[in-house]
């Protein structure tokens, strides 16, 4: 019998993958136990993260349907980044997190990418310290190799982001956070990673705090997160990857101008990406097709944007995927990849023991089968909700194992995937207040 090369399912992950998957939610760990498909996408991504370790730059757009399994994909990239040694930031964008805005909202991105900071051996967040601690220690490393004094290394380490938009005031922020972590003033500590957390709203605050004139502000997040990725790499590790999901946000804005604002940013980082300005750093922007190709809405409605997203007319008229495209369609699971996943899914619940399997390879057919005739092929191409029905089938025969699988199959409901999103988002800043579009949009 061939030997078992899976990797070994740890308590916390099994829990983790099965509470998240039923409340209809990516798991942030243990993606690896259930990965199924999208082989050539994953590749393509790779190749990514080590352009990003290189010094290079990326840029790339996951465009999926609702529930086809866009913010897993983004999480397993994330993974990886982590496992080969980036630093990653991730963030959901709301109405009120969005990456440009007059009234703290872009503010408000920045802070919750950087409370999500993670690293290899710090996978749930606020890695923050960590990554800061690190540098002062490999900036320790090499006082001593040189017979300097360590502020002297720091201030010789941080110098060339002295050159860049705000990057005076973030070395001294730095070089505060070591005079407290020298002293032991904790105060000192906790100020210094406030302010990189874009934590202080008034400049005066910061000024009394930490002597710096500047703070995070919506105009200057960008700018912030090139900082960022220079000073990760100082501090030892390979780069920056930052992860923007729920795009579609930014197509719900109900002004025009709000939106062009915030697509505008979006071509100032594609630009600097595609044209190597900025360096040991990656975005991944996860949305639907309507927040791409929508041509009043959507990146399309932007000509600038269009046709630097445009799709590749060559592969178009060779009917294949151009995987190099800053564009990147999902492509969906088959039946097969889905009766994989299945699988696997019975694998975790049953923690890599076969002998415990709660149903047999017949149940998941059986179990595809009931999908296929209540929602058509809806069940592969955006299988979140048929991913959740097999989990909760599997809650009830785990709590209940006189139960007989079959007697359930034929009573689980499963829906076609719809749009659970918010509606349009009001503008309520009036500096931002461009009106609405010249059309009205009518649903019947």
């Amino acid at each position: 019998m061939p030997k078992d090369t899976r990797p070994r399912l740890r308590p916390r992950e099994r829990d983790a993958i099965i509470q998240s998957l039923k409340a209809g939610v990516t798991p942030r760990t243990g993606l690896q136990h259930i990965q199924v498909g999208r082989v050539r996408e994953v590749e393509s991504l790779l190749k990514d993260i080590e352009r990003i370790a290189d010094g290079g730059s990326t840029f790339r757009l996951i465009i999926g349907d609702f529930g086809s399994g866009k913010s897993f994909f983004l999480q397993l990239i994330r993974s990886i980044a982590l496992e080969k040694g980036l630093v990653t930031l991730h963030a959901d964008l709301s109405p009120d997190r969005r990456l440009h805005a007059t009234g703290g909202q872009a503010r408000n991105l920045y802070t919750e990418l950087l409370r999500n900071c993670s690293t290899r051996t710090k996978q749930d967040g606020n890695a923050l310290t960590s990554v800061v601690e690190r540098f002062i220690t490999e900036a320790r490393k090499e006082a001593d190799a040189k017979g300097i004094n360590v502020g002297t290394a720091i201030e010789e380490r941080l110098s060339s982001l002295s050159e860049l938009v705000g990057g005076y005031d973030f070395a001294k922020v730095i070089e505060a956070y070591w005079q407290g972590y020298e002293n032991g003033n904790d105060q000192l500590k906790s100020d210094a990673v406030r302010w990189l957390r874009g934590e202080f709203t008034t400049k005066t605050d910061a000024r009394n705090a930490l002597g710096v004139r500047t703070i995070v502000e919506d105009a200057s997040v960008y700018d912030h997160f090139k900082l960022l990725s220079l000073f990760v790499r100082q501090a030892g590790y390979l780069g920056l990857l930052i992860n923007l999901d729920e795009m579609v946000n930014l197509y719900k804005l109900s002004s025009q101008k709000a939106r062009f604002s915030n697509y505008e940013q979006i071509l100032r980082i594609l630009n600097d990406c595609l044209q190597g300005s900025a360096g040991y750093i990656g975005f991944l922007l996860g949305g639907t097709p309507d927040f791409l190709l929508d041509p009043r809405k959507g990146l399309y409605s932007y000509e600038a944007l269009q046709s630097r997203l445009a799709e590749n007319s060559f592969a178009r008229a060779a009917g294949i995927i151009d995987y190099s495209s800053p564009s990147l369609h999902l492509a969906n699971l088959t039946p097969e990849e889905l009766l994989i996943l299945l699988r696997n899914l019975r694998n975790v619940f049953a923690s890599g023991d076969e002998s415990k399997y709660l149903v047999p390879d017949d149940a998941l057919t059986a179990f595809l089968a009931h999908c296929s005739q209540r929602i058509g092929d809806a069940y592969f191409r955006t299988p979140r909700n048929t991913i959740k029905a097999f989990v909760d089938l599997l809650s009830v025969l785990e709590q209940s194992p006189s139960t007989q699988w079959g007697q359930l199959i034929s009573e689980v409901r499963v829906d076609a995937e719809s749009n659970t999103d918010m509606p349009d988002v009001p503008i309520l800043c009036a500096e931002e207040d461009g009106g609405d579009d010249s059309l009205a949009e009518l649903r019947m």
